[in-house]
């Protein structure tokens, strides 16, 4: 049996590899979650090889600080921001209008982005260490609920799965999604 502890990448190592196109799996506010670097294609179709998630679906960036999220910041009125900053750092994801650096592999057919400024512990200091935006996707194939342990993630993708070290937090629900121009909720957050 795998001491998964044991086989964990620290966030130096994990930085490294999401910067070598590696895909791999970190635990998020109420889920494990699956990681990539959003500028690399070929680790994102990876990505969504293994979720066997259609690319057109769009996938969430999650960021680790204030500077990451500014360049989506910027691109709302006054209102619209202090809406999103009044819940953020924190469980929450916002659909920004797609800036032109969003490349299509994240999007999808949508003219949005997904992004989420979380005060997970893992979440942050992932994307501090990598220094920039991580795709945060559930951590299992299409169709199947997602990992909630570490095992769970081995037994989907195989024991030498790269995994982050760290603590699942304690949300039952993945996180409310809302559109950053309107406040209108589309996904609702745990009860």
């Amino acid at each position: 049996m795998t001491d998964y502890m044991e086989s964990r990448l620290t966030f130096t190592e994990a930085a490294q590899r999401l910067r070598d196109g590696e895909v791999m799996a970190y635990p998020t506010e109420a889920v494990w979650g699956l990681g990539a670097d959003p500028l690399n294609e070929s680790a994102v179709l990876r990505l969504l090889a293994l979720k066997q998630r259609p690319p057109e679906k769009g996938l969430i960036l999650a960021a680790g600080t204030r500077q990451q999220v500014e360049p989506f910041l910027a691109l709302l009125n006054d209102a619209q921001r202090e809406r999103v900053l009044a819940t953020w750092p924190g469980p929450y994801t916002w659909l920004f209008p797609r800036p032109d650096v969003i490349p299509d592999w994240i999007c999808g057919t949508h003219q949005s982005v997904a992004v989420r400024w979380s005060a997970h512990p893992t979440v942050m200091q992932l994307c501090q260490a990598f220094g920039g935006l991580v795709v945060s996707t559930s951590a299992n194939p299409a169709g199947v609920e997602a990992a909630r342990s570490a095992g769970e993630v081995r037994h989907f993708f195989g024991d030498d799965f790269p995994l982050v070290a760290g603590e699942l937090g304690s949300a039952r629900m993945p996180t409310q999604i809302g559109d950053a121009q309107t406040g209108a909720i589309l996904r609702p957050s745990s009860p």
